[in-house]
């Protein structure tokens, strides 16, 4: 194993390992805003939303 082949099999491991994580967060984000968007159909409201403006601080 040559100092070159280990260099860039390491740089390849870390682009997979990050790829793979930029598509979790991306699937995990959509899977988020379909159960919002659920929630909100079934009559759930999130609290920021029905929080009058005289009691943010």
């Amino acid at each position: 194993m040559t100092h070159a082949f280990y260099i860039g099999m390491s740089y390849a491991a870390t682009g997979l390992v990050v790829l793979c994580l930029i598509a979790w967060v991306v699937m995990d984000g959509q899977a988020r805003k379909r159960e919002l968007k659920e929630l909100e159909a079934s009559g759930v409201r999130r609290r920021a939303r029905a929080a009058s403006a005289g009691d943010a601080q």
